[in-house]
């Protein structure tokens, strides 16, 4: 008896599928890493475009959530001169070595611990934005894994990212998705700033894991 042609299109999709979901090798991406130390691999370090800021932490984000920022980068989604040039560089393959890397390398978890409750100004402001409906309980369970995880990321990294969501028209500055876009307009940049520092405040599963040359 013949497979029907639909069964073996849908056999060969789960196959091919199955093998992207084990192609990443995440000892691979502690080789590719070199890149991303310098910056990502030492725990305070500051950027200072496009203000001075500390680097988010990016051991313990999911690996759907490392590909999907840097094809953000890479695509120009998200205007960073120094990230776009590194995200272009790299293949889909090295996106998810790196992704499966920096998933696996988080210090212990302390994402299931209870936040302390935010001051009601604070609690009204994450509500207007609806934050959680999309970056779950704690902030740390998003409901889809290619969002990210904000509790316990930097605060000033995270007003910074929250502001480039409200940048128009900007070449080297800005973030090109809609819904955040929608989330974040509404918003002073006082507003912004407090929602993020209640953000970082919270337990987390973001680390800044230091290499060992960096130790």
């Amino acid at each position: 008896m013949k497979t029907p042609l639909s069964a073996l299109i849908a056999l060969t999709l789960a196959t091919g599928f199955a093998a992207a979901a084990h192609a990443q090798d995440a000892e691979a991406g502690k080789k590719k890493a070199a890149m991303c130390i310098g910056c990502h691999g030492i725990p305070g370090y500051q950027a200072s475009f496009p203000e001075i800021h500390k680097v988010p932490m990016i051991s313990g984000q999911s690996d759907k959530y490392i590909v999907a920022a840097l094809n953000a980068y890479k695509k120009g989604e998200r205007k960073h001169p120094s990230m776009r040039a590194i995200a272009v560089s790299l293949s889909d393959q090295d996106m998810a070595d790196l992704a499966a890397f920096y998933a696996a390398n988080a210090g212990p978890s302390g994402a299931a611990a209870a936040g302390a409750t935010p001051p009601a100004e604070v609690a009204a402001l994450l509500t207007k934005g609806n934050c959680a409906s999309c970056h779950g309980d704690n902030y740390s369970k998003p409901i889809d894994p290619s969002y990210p995880k904000l509790a316990g990321q930097h605060a000033d990294y995270l007003y910074v990212a929250l502001k480039a969501y409200q940048t128009e028209g900007n070449p080297q500055v800005g973030r090109g998705n809609a819904i955040m876009a929608g989330m974040a307009k509404p918003f002073s940049h006082a507003e912004l700033k407090k929602m993020a520092g209640y953000l970082a405040s919270l337990p987390s599963d973001l680390k800044t894991v230091p290499e060992s040359r960096f130790r």
